[in-house]
């Protein structure tokens, strides 16, 4: 069973208050009309100004500006989060569990409701080994904030759907690429839920860009980070990664502790649930099928992990 000590959420919803994009479309209306008193061309300006800072604004994944956004915990405080997006991997995410068990880290886990549809198994071990899950979308469309209101509130819902299947509601959201749009805060507050991204990332491409990803972590992590890590491995050349992979987690995790740092479980920075437990987790066996046993568990994996 899934125990959440968290408070429950007291912040307002993310459609509640006004936001960095209404105070300055507030202000440039405001200086439009005065500045069309003395010429109506002049009043265009800052009207332009805010259109281009609307399209500009949700690729700087730590501005709160269609909507509030957690990016960080507090920095008095000498911790950090680890949180992994995109999976559940069959090879990957399995790996990374035996790995965080083993160092002893609770982490967050992002997952698209494709992959949380297709390894029930792996779900089901995140829970029982003590992390967190939010929605992270069900397709992790990159393009799904230029879509409609009603295929990102399905994209989320559906996730949300399939999540409850295994006992949990998630309240924490991540969009793909940390792109926000004016329509999602209304969006989160009708789900009950909230945004969360990031404040240190190695931008890795997923996985795609491995060689020193725990050097570009470690040279810019600071007390309260919440760090983006990935939990996928892209197709080509999919072992011969994962090995490297493996030792930059490792890497990261043993440097943040030379930094002083503790690594916590993402509730525990935001002081905001990520979850709750709905029912209790069916205990299902992990593998049901030994024949089909991923390599990782073999020799060279076993030694490493």
């Amino acid at each position: 069973m899934i125990a959440m000590k968290e408070d429950t959420i007291t912040d307002p919803a993310p459609g509640s208050r006004l936001t960095i994009s209404h105070l300055l479309g507030i202000f440039s209306l405001s200086t439009a009309l005065l500045l069309s008193v003395w010429d109506i061309r002049l009043s265009m300006i800052p009207l332009i100004f805010f259109v281009l800072i609307s399209f500009i604004a949700p690729f700087f994944t730590g501005i709160s500006y269609f909507l509030p956004i957690i990016t960080r915990g507090k920095p008095s405080g000498k911790s950090v989060s680890l949180t992994f997006d995109d999976g559940p991997d069959p090879i990957s995410t399995p790996a990374l569990l035996t790995l965080l068990a083993k160092k002893n880290i609770q982490a967050t886990f992002f997952v698209t409701g494709k992959n949380a549809s297709r390894h029930p198994d792996l779900i089901q071990d995140i829970l029982r080994q003590g992390h967190t899950i939010g929605n992270h979308s069900y397709h992790h469309d990159p393009l799904i904030m230029l879509k409609s209101s009603k295929k990102l509130f399905q994209e989320i819902q559906r996730t949300q759907d399939i999540l409850k299947t295994y006992g949990i509601h998630t309240f924490a959201f991540r969009p793909p690429a940390g792109i926000t749009n004016p329509k999602l805060g209304k969006i989160l507050s009708r789900l009950g839920m909230y945004c969360v991204n990031y404040s240190c990332r190695a931008f890795d491409m997923g996985n795609r860009r491995i060689p020193n990803l725990s050097g570009k972590i470690l040279r810019k992590i600071q007390p309260g980070d919440i760090v983006l890590l990935h939990d996928i491995i892209p197709a080509k050349e999919k072992k011969q990664r994962m090995l490297k992979w493996l030792i930059e987690i490792e890497g990261i995790v043993d440097g943040i502790r030379k930094k002083g740092l503790e690594v916590i479980p993402l509730p525990n920075l935001i002081h905001r649930p990520v979850m709750e437990s709905i029912r209790n987790v069916t205990h299902a066996s992990h593998h049901e099928h030994p024949a089909s046993e991923p390599w990782w568990k073999h020799s060279i994996f076993l030694t490493y992990l």
